[in-house]
């Protein structure tokens, strides 16, 4: 009797490998083909450490302060690890006071009622350019 077809262990097989070099394949290319990705995931970040420190302030009624160091490329609630910037992102902070700030380190301090002083932040990849908006009365961060 004459075998026809494949097993079905062979098909999940094949389907497996295929699944798998699919899968690799298009992680390689997003991260190479998608540079305005990083941007993106750098100012969720950034908004998620602004929005951390706010709630920290209101919650233990205590000042919070975060911190973006322009020259050393970190940012991060003061006691806490900081965090990198990606190396090809360009940072700029845009204070209501000071002006504009390409060097140097910018605090951002949250009182206990989560207020702050308020500004922008902006980030400039090759392809994309993204706002990161602080309101000064509630504290809020808005990525425009």
């Amino acid at each position: 009797m004459k075998r026809r077809g494949f097993t079905l262990l062979e098909l999940i097989m094949v389907m497996f490998l295929i699944t798998l070099i699919l899968g690799l394949s298009s992680a390689f290319f997003a991260g190479a083909f998608l540079p305005s990705a990083k941007v993106d995931a750098t100012a969720r970040e950034i908004v998620g450490v602004i929005r951390h420190a706010r709630s920290l302030a209101q919650i233990n009624s205590e000042r919070q302060t975060v911190t973006i160091d322009l020259d050393g490329r970190i940012f991060g609630i003061e006691g806490q690890e900081p965090r990198a910037f990606p190396p090809d992102l360009q940072v700029r902070v845009v204070d209501p006071v000071d002006g504009e700030i390409i060097r140097g380190k910018h605090s951002l301090v949250f009182s206990p009622t989560g207020g702050m002083r308020g500004g922008t932040v902006i980030l400039s990849g090759k392809k994309k350019s993204l706002q990161i908006d602080l309101n000064p009365i509630t504290g809020a961060a808005l990525i425009k």
